[in-house]
């Protein structure tokens, strides 16, 4: 078993990156969609089209974003913070925090549709 405190170097600032980028690939398929729907930048062909691919996208996100959540784990159970890289203040917890939100939310509109098409129907 490892020891939690020969974590690799600079681990706790790239958990946060991997989130927000697995986020981003978790939202393409709904989130995105609907934001620019509701700014009025895209139709709702962009949502068609986008959601041809939650096949791909929602397990990418989900995998990435666990795998943010595990590194920033480690990063936090080393004993020396600055050593391994742990992004300091709350910023880092905070940008996985909003990171989980969106690949949540990405999950619930996925799998209620029905919540999805209410939302559509507020929106326009």
């Amino acid at each position: 078993m490892a020891n939690p405190s020969s974590a690799t170097p600079g681990m706790g600032r790239l958990a946060p990156g991997i989130g927000i980028v697995s986020a981003l690939v978790a939202g393409t398929c709904c989130l995105l969609p609907l934001v620019l729907i509701g700014l009025g930048l895209a139709g709702a062909g962009l949502m068609m089209t986008m959601m041809a691919y939650t096949w791909l996208t929602l397990p990418l996100g989900t995998v990435g974003l666990a795998g943010a959540l595990v590194l920033y784990t480690r990063a936090r159970r080393c004993g020396n913070h600055a050593e391994c890289g742990l992004l300091e203040g709350r910023l880092g917890q905070a940008i996985l925090g909003l990171a989980s939100m969106m690949v949540i939310s990405a999950l619930l509109l996925r799998l209620f549709p029905s919540w999805t098409s209410r939302l559509l129907q507020l929106l326009l």
